[in-house]
Parts: C-alpha cells; sequence; structure tokens
C-alpha cells in the first residue's frame, strides 16, 4: 500500500526519524510550519494536498493537531475521508494527549518548547514577535507564564542548551521532560 504522510514543517525531522526507526516506507509532504502563524489556512492547504495525492497514493494520513483551526481541519478530513492524529497540537502529541490536557488544567501558565521551538526560538518567537526590536514587549506576550516546559523528543545537549537560553531570555525558570515522539511514534506504528 503507497502511503503519503501529509505532516506540519515543525515534525518534519521527528517523522523522519519514526519512519527511520520503525523502517516504514512512507512518502512524507510536509506543509510549512508558518502556517501556524495563520492557522485558518492550514485546513485549505491539507485539503490541496491531500486532493493532489489521490492519484498517486492509495492511503494519506495526517499528522497535524487541530493548531488553532477551531475544528476546521478535522471538518475537512471528514469530507476527505482522511485520518489523522488525535490531539490538540503537537504538545500533547509528544506529550500525551490525556497526560498534557491534565497537567496543562492544573497548570495553565507554562510555556511549551519542542526539539522545534527550542532550535528555532530566536526566529520565531524572539523575531517572529517583533521583542528583537521591541524587548519592552517581553511582560506583555510573557507576564503570565510561571515556567518553560520542553519537551524533549531526543537527547540532544545542544537543544537543552538551547532550551535553557530559551528560558533564560524569558526570565522564566526551565523543567525538561523527556517525552521522546510520544504519540506520533504510537500513531505511524500502528498505521
Amino acid at each position: 500500500m503507497n502511503t503519503l504522510l501529509i505532516a506540519c514543517g515543525a515534525l518534519a525531522r521527528e517523522v523522519m526519524a519514526v519512519l527511520k526507526l520503525n523502517r516504514l516506507d512512507y512518502d512524507l509532504a510536509c506543509l510549512p510550519a508558518e502556517l501556524h502563524n495563520t492557522p485558518a489556512r492550514i485546513p485549505a492547504a491539507v485539503r490541496e494536498r491531500i486532493r493532489t495525492a489521490r492519484d498517486t497514493h492509495d492511503r494519506i494520513l495526517v499528522l497535524y493537531g487541530d493548531c488553532g483551526t477551531g475544528g476546521e481541519l478535522d471538518r475537512v478530513l471528514t469530507e476527505e475521508n482522511v485520518e489523522r492524529l488525535s490531539g490538540p497540537h503537537c504538545y500533547a502529541m509528544f506529550r500525551g494527549v490525556e497526560a498534557f490536557l491534565e497537567e496543562a488544567d492544573a497548570d495553565p501558565t507554562c510555556f511549551y518548547l519542542t526539539d522545534y521551538l527550542a532550535r528555532h526560538f530566536d526566529r520565531l518567537v524572539v523575531a517572529g514577535l517583533g521583542l528583537d526590536r521591541h524587548p519592552e514587549l517581553l511582560p506583555d506576550y510573557f507576564g503570565a507564564y510561571t515556567k518553560v516546559v520542553y519537551f524533549a523528543q531526543t537527547d540532544d545537549p545542544d537543544l537543552r542548551r538551547r532550551a535553557a537560553e530559551a528560558a533564560a531570555r524569558l526570565g522564566l525558570p526551565l523543567e525538561v521532560r523527556e517525552t521522546g515522539y510520544g504519540e506520533l511514534a504510537s500513531f505511524l506504528a500502528a498505521a
């Protein structure tokens, strides 16, 4: 069976690693991670990619959470009869949806990082929010947070250093939780 995985570009390394670890031979198409800045565009982009793949793939799976689409991604996937990884976003996917939701409800003041966000913190958060040009906005954006929680997919000292630098930049303590690939790995293995 010829399977296509349509994934968020922020998950590309992790998806490739899981495929390699499990010796899975799936095709991978990643949409730009920047779609998260305009989540209303995610459903249409996913639908377009599904439709261009129908002639060349027997099965299509989507590796996105809802990612701020307000249920629109699920509506598109229902219409297209395509399954996706469960959960609201990649933080929940890596931690485990039930565990993440329980912990987030118990402490909603956490700012989360993944390997991808630790790697690209300066570009996505600092420059993306304009903090490099307007550092006085830091308390407006991050004043309600009490800590940074880094869900580490890999045991990478450079990424741990980057996560620590990100937390320091925000003036928050860092908590590291080794999650591995979480439900991404189990979803792909079961597929």
